[in-house]
């Protein structure tokens, strides 16, 4: 490669990371982050350990964000040094590693390119993966098991913690679904392109008369919903009435206005205590009831939300959205974005980057030509 190409893709490489500087908002996650690195300092922090792993865990996504990008940025400044290095001592030795460094440089710059496309609501969340073997018999229990295979193989490349919470087998072979989760910020939004219906064309290995079989298995990927065990109520939201108790009770319990009802304005949840002697007893006693009911009604609300995304995703588990073809030929191919590779065993090995790059731009694609 000449150096005034390389000239050129590095100039094409910088202006590409000023575009995601730019939508990554850099002076924005700094003061993020310095507001977070207040609270984690605080020795109160972990008095409240669900906020604490909030901010700890946030914290340390941004800071990976902007030394990911801050690093870049000085590999690609340095590059140019090393390739002009290179030519001017005649080094093939310094010009393979700049061309190494290069091609590396590439692959970061695409992958946070990508990174920046996944600004979903639940984008950045963990991720939940069910795979489940449709038509196909014990083939299609066989591809789904090759299927997890292949994600965990992806997430363990990646450093990526897994969790399997649940499989049930199948009786000859493979599996007949399974559940695991991938956890890492954005694994919904980068894996949930491979929801959908998978296929595999094979020579099947359970037919004695070796006929090739077609099989199928679904992938549904929901966001992980992230709850609390504690919701601050603003007073503003609630009406508290006073009122004296009845029914059996001691003394003071009958003569003064100690029973308390309060009510949530925006949602209309009522709860009411009158067991205490006391207002002020009644008043905690109630409004912890109240938190209760307003988690409760809270995680309704993020089931409805996902049982949404999951019908909308439903729609996907009947239609084919990838094809593994092992014989008579070798091809993997993404039905919806068309990108394909002649390497299907690398895939089923969780070589899936590529795929997942170009499901995620055809997903943006999709929504910018839905909005215009």
């Amino acid at each position: 490669m000449a150096v005034v190409d390389v000239s050129e893709e590095l100039k094409s490489l910088s202006s590409t990371l000023e575009s995601i500087e730019a939508v990554l908002d850099l002076d924005k996650l700094r003061a993020e982050i310095a507001v977070l690195e207040e609270q984690a300092a605080s020795p109160a922090l972990w008095n409240d350990p669900e906020n604490a792993q909030q901010v700890t865990s946030r914290l340390s996504v941004l800071q990976g964000q902007v030394r990911k990008t801050e690093e870049l940025r000085s590999r690609i400044e340095d590059l140019g040094v090393l390739f002009e290095l290179a030519e001017s001592e005649n080094d093939a030795d310094t010009l393979a590693e700049a061309r190494n460094e290069l091609e590396s440089v590439r692959k970061t710059v695409a992958e946070l390119e990508v990174r920046t496309l996944l600004s979903g609501e639940y984008d950045s969340r963990e991720a939940m993966v069910s795979i489940r073997a449709e038509a196909g018999g014990v083939d299609a229990a066989d591809f789904a098991e090759q299927l997890q295979r292949m994600y965990l193989r992806w997430a363990e490349r990646r450093g990526y913690p897994t969790e399997v919470l649940d499989t049930s087998y199948a009786e000859e072979a493979g599996i007949k679904s399974t559940t695991f989760s991938v956890r890492a910020p954005y694994a919904y939004g980068t894996l949930s392109v491979e929801q959908g219906t998978h296929r595999m064309v094979r020579i099947s290995p359970f037919d004695n008369q070796g006929r090739r079989q077609t099989s199928f298995a679904g992938v549904e990927v929901l966001p992980v919903v992230e709850q609390t065990d504690h919701i601050d109520i603003p007073e503003n939201e609630i009406r508290i009435d006073v009122f004296r108790s009845s029914g059996p009770g001691g003394q003071s319990v009958n003569t003064t206005d100690s029973a308390v009802r309060m009510t949530h304005l925006p949602t209309g949840i009522v709860v009411s205590c009158q067991n205490e002697k006391s207002q002020l007893q009644n008043r905690a006693a109630a409004m912890r009831v109240l938190q209760a009911r307003l988690l409760a009604h809270r995680r309704a609300e993020e089931q409805a939300k996902m049982d949404a995304l999951k019908v909308e995703g439903g729609k996907s588990w009947g239609s084919q959205m990838r094809s593994y073809v092992l014989q008579p030929y070798q091809m993997v191919k993404d039905l919806r974005t068309e990108f394909e590779v002649g390497t299907p065993q690398a895939v089923l090995d969780g070589d899936i980057d590529d795929f997942l790059e170009a499901g995620i731009r055809w997903r943006k694609q999709q929504e910018q030509e839905a909005q215009n």
